[in-house]
């Protein structure tokens, strides 16, 4: 939170707004609605921990930055983006209309540093989008794909499958993991696992490389590897 001057208005509202959405509280000491929204305005702000600024404003003190907002009754709210107002209300209004209003600004601000990092299409971006949103399908398919064609599939799997649901990443995941292990790999493993299944119980060196295998199994075949597990404990148990 920043208390600005007419002097500092262009500096602390205007340009800091090029980077960052300031909201503008236009108030007065005088004014009873203005002693209960301004505490709201700074807590619910202040929670967004720097992606929007709050900007206090005196209008008896500051009278340019008061006509420069036309303002006719305070207390009044504006958002600032870009140098110029996008939203704003007047009077006092309840917490979580105030959080609404700001959580609308965080919102405009992440989608637009999304489609920033989609359209950047390299791996650190695209690992920002889905630090950003990981429920968004383009980002987590565009991420897996970029790191298949880098035989980087170990990798592009461990997204696929903490991405959300959705047909078209349940289908890359089926490729990530026959990119990751052909189906004569895991027909190879299989066998082996069927031929060791009836002599794990007494021979350790069997039950060691009946694990191993399906370990490699599961990057495969995920499913198969389950079932093969359920087989081993109903020999050992």
């Amino acid at each position: 939170m920043i208390d600005v001057q007419d002097a500092t208005f262009e500096a602390d509202v205007m340009q800091r707004s090029m980077t960052t959405p300031v909201v503008v509280d236009l108030w007065a000491p005088w004014c009873g609605p203005c002693r209960t929204l301004g505490p709201m305005l700074e807590k619910v702000v202040g929670e967004t921990d720097g992606k929007v600024v709050l900007a206090k404003i005196n209008v008896d003190e500051n009278p340019g930055a008061s006509a420069a907002f036309r303002v006719q009754s305070i207390p009044a709210v504006y958002a600032i983006k870009g140098g110029q107002v996008i939203d704003g209300f007047m009077g006092a209004q309840p917490e979580q209309a105030i959080r609404e209003f700001v959580n609308k600004l965080i919102t405009e601000e992440l989608t637009e540093e999304l489609a920033a990092l989609l359209a950047n299409g390299d791996e650190e971006s695209l690992r920002k989008a889905v630090d950003i949103d990981g429920e968004n399908v383009q980002a987590v398919g565009m991420l897996a794909v970029l790191l298949l064609e880098q035989e980087q599939v170990a990798e592009a799997i461990k997204v696929l499958e903490a991405g959300p649901e959705d047909p078209n990443l349940e289908a890359l995941l089926i490729q990530a993991r026959e990119q990751a292990m052909p189906s004569a790999a895991r027909n190879h493993i299989e066998q082996r696992l069927a031929g060791l299944l009836d002599t794990v119980k007494g021979n350790d060196e069997h039950r060691t490389e009946f694990l191993g295998l399906l370990d490699e199994l599961s990057v495969g075949n995920p499913a198969a590897a389950a079932d093969w597990r359920r087989r081993l404990s109903a020999r050992l148990f």
